[in-house]
């Protein structure tokens, strides 16, 4: 990788993990605004988008791990694996302009949504609720390596506390990122230039983790929804234009 290359790689990458430990999600949205552009191909880029955020979540999944409540996590969370596998099959076969592009109208759609109405809005943790985010964020992640929208929406509207939903939040993406993970090396997209550019990028997840934390922690639990329900606004922007 040249400098430049990876002086943007370093700063993209301290970012998304600055968004994803204040909003609870976010890291694949952010770094991939830069990285199909460094990496070698597209599939490569979702690859090492999956692999700093494991990083990431790890580190969050620790810290949170006694408030995670299995039984409203586990039915989306296999959902999502389900979906991700094929999705992740076909990511090198498929137009993604077009379909960042309808994504991007979804995203800003329930952005609005769900900023004008979520003081009414609360998703049961019922499992037709649970498939059906799991199956939307499964297709988004498999794709486009930003499974975090249609789960984030659950998990927020389901929690009664900012731990419960970092908890949530953290674990359903270490686990789901370590399965494209596996999915994504059987397809060969684990390649050296992966590799080499984890390594230059990993340091700056701590630093972006660091740097959060120092917002997270002063945020109401209120504040905190308006935030995120922006961000997937911000992020249907980014899938348009991008």
């Amino acid at each position: 990788m040249s400098v430049e290359a990876i002086l943007i790689l370093v700063l993209f990458c301290t970012g998304a993990s600055f968004v994803q430990r204040v909003t609870g999600f976010g890291f694949g949205i952010f770094i991939m605004t830069a990285l199909p552009y460094i990496m070698p191909s597209y599939a490569e880029a979702t690859t090492l988008s999956g692999l700093l955020a494991m990083v990431n979540s790890l580190y969050l999944t620790m810290f949170y791990w006694k408030f995670i409540p299995w039984k409203k996590l586990l039915p989306i969370l296999l959902t999502f694996i389900v979906v991700s596998f094929f999705a992740v099959g076909v990511v090198a076969r498929v137009d993604s302009h077009v379909l960042r592009h309808i994504l991007g109208v979804i995203l800003i759609l329930v952005s609005i949504y769900f900023f004008r109405f979520s003081e009414r809005i609360r998703l049961k943790p019922t499992l037709p609720v649970q498939v059906a985010m799991g199956t939307a964020s499964g297709l988004m992640g498999g794709f486009f390596a930003m499974q975090g929208p249609p789960a984030v929406l659950y998990f927020m509207s389901s929690t009664d506390s900012k731990d419960e939903y970092a908890a949530m939040a953290q674990t359903y993406f270490l686990i789901g990122n370590f399965a494209m993970t596996i999915f994504r090396f059987n397809q060969g997209f684990v390649t050296h230039a992966v590799c080499v550019a984890w390594i230059y990028a990993v340091i700056a997840v701590f630093i972006g983790l660091w740097l959060g934390n120092m917002v997270y922690r002063r945020m109401p639990l209120k504040v905190l929804r308006k935030v995120v329900y922006a961000y997937i606004g911000i992020s249907g922007l980014v899938a348009i234009f991008s």
